[in-house]
């Protein structure tokens, strides 16, 4: 078996003295390939993202089980942050300015062609390790041509393809250029199987496929979606069948709770608490400074709250966690910028000597954030598009006493936990405000019952199992 992703399960850094050092990640395909244990003869192939890795790999260090690609750094930025990063994301939560944006011109082809040579050795390298008939799982859109160019090398294969994001309506990526979409979607469709975080997103892919009116067949299910479709591509003889499936991937309960009690998270519950101030309530978010996760609606809706209801003045604190990302694109600066400019706003127009409104911390501390997961009276996740959003079930997962989630209805996890949540039109600011204050005056007891049945829908599918049933489907699927 082999998984093919962007970042790997291991990092370099150059030491002072020249030594290498390795850091260990984390996350769901990490724990999925430990859970199918060391002896299943396992390859994970991923790309040199820094200086470090490129060293490591120039000096043959490596994990066993691990292979990076020394792809070329101005190629890998081009694929990354050209294609990937500011193409492909941007398509999938839907946010162009269309009166500005996109734009395809000569530069966006110069790099189209270095995301087709980055997926290109992926492939490569794919066809060349794996063994006959072995299993790959492919990950994400950074990979999304990886499919089809590993059938064209390795028929013998059985391959599969993971999307951990949205996927677009067809109306919107058609905003690419018709070449791309075919390259994109053909990409796709040469895997034997392709995975969804929800059947959203995968009726989606369904609706691209068929607008782009290819020499496809769809099968349909008794719903009338498709659940798989076949063509004739140059590859494979007369027909391809790829199936599609959807796995929701959940919190993984037992490390989330381990976690949050251990030494450095109680330090950090006690800093918290010093923060905020005694007996006050607490609205809590945590997310990465994407423009996707709608921090700035967020902020507005915590001043329109402050606004209609005064009584919660010196009651309650927007305690905002909103760490640093992508920070090498100059939108996603500006982004960070004004989420700290309006979080000041607010603090300098309603703040008194003893109330800070906004405690907002822009530096990545995972024990901190699990410290105001367990604090949390309410949970506030409202983006304006995500594939799943595994914040809104993690803070149920380690919620104390706890907690009422506010959650936007484009959350892929709305689809899970809509029954429980406090769910809003992420784009509505005074009806975002409305569901802080009903989550702020829930009672505890029905606060308690609703955390109690969101913990468990959000822990349905944890890790682990997620990536075991993803390699099960792909393994039992029928022929072609």
């Amino acid at each position: 078996m082999l998984v093919a992703s962007n970042r790997g399960p291991v990092s370099y850094t150059v030491r002072e003295d020249g030594s290498l050092q390795s850091k260990r990640g984390g996350g769901g395909l990490v724990s999925g390939l430990s859970a199918i244990g060391p002896d299943a003869g396992a390859l994970w192939v991923c790309s040199a993202l820094s200086d470090g890795d490129r060293e490591a790999v120039r000096r043959g260090v490596g994990e066993e089980g691990v292979r990076m690609l020394p792809i070329a750094a101005d190629v890998h930025a081009d694929a990354y942050n050209g294609i990937a990063n500011s193409v492909l994301w941007f398509i999938h939560h839907l946010l162009y300015q269309t009166p500005l944006e996109p734009v395809f011109d000569a530069e966006f082809r110069r790099q189209w062609a270095s995301y087709e040579t980055y997926n290109r050795a992926f492939a490569e390298a794919l066809a060349e390790e794996a063994a006959p008939g072995a299993a790959v799982l492919v990950q994400d859109y950074h990979l999304c041509l990886v499919p089809g160019m590993l059938r064209e090398l390795r028929p013998d294969l059985r391959i599969g393809h993971f999307s951990h994001t949205p996927w677009a309506p067809a109306d919107y990526f058609a905003l690419l250029p018709r070449d791309i979409r075919e390259q994109l979607v053909l990409g796709m469709l040469g895997a034997d199987r392709l995975g969804f975080l929800t059947h959203r997103w995968s009726a989606a892919f369904s609706s691209c496929v068929q607008a782009l009116d290819l020499d496809v067949a769809a099968r349909m299910a008794l719903s009338g979606v498709p659940e798989s479709f076949q063509y004739a591509p140059k590859w494979n003889g007369p027909g391809h069948r790829t199936w599609l499936g959807v796995h929701g991937l959940g919190a993984d309960a037992d490390f989330l709770r381990e976690r949050a009690h251990r030494p450095d998270v109680e330090e950090r519950m006690a800093a918290l608490r010093e923060e905020i101030g005694e007996g006050r309530k607490v609205i809590v978010r945590v997310d990465r400074t994407e423009l996707s996760k709608n921090i700035v609606r967020g902020l507005l809706a915590y001043r329109q709250l402050l606004d209609d209801h005064p009584e919660w003045h010196e009651r309650v604190v927007h305690v905002a966690f909103a760490y640093p990302s992508r920070q090498d694109l100059a939108v996603y600066r500006d982004y960070t910028a004004e989420v700290q400019r309006l979080a000041g706003e607010i603090n300098d127009h309603y703040g008194t000597p003893g109330w800070t409104p906004v405690v907002l911390h822009v530096k990545d501390d995972f024990a901190r954030s699990l410290a105001a997961y367990r604090l949390a009276d309410v949970a506030l996740v409202n983006p304006v598009r995500d594939g799943m959003n595994l914040v809104a079930k993690e803070i149920p997962v380690v919620s104390d006493d706890g907690c009422a989630l506010v959650l936007s209805q484009e959350a892929g996890a709305y689809w899970e936990l809509r029954e429980d949540a406090l769910v809003v039109n992420p784009y509505d600011v005074l009806e975002t405000a409305r569901a802080l204050h009903d989550g702020l005056t829930m009672k505890p007891e029905e606060r308690a019952e609703r955390t109690k049945r969101l913990a468990a829908a959000a822990t349905a599918l944890p890790p682990a199992q997620w990536f075991l049933d993803q390699l099960q489907a792909l393994r039992e699927l029928p022929p072609s």
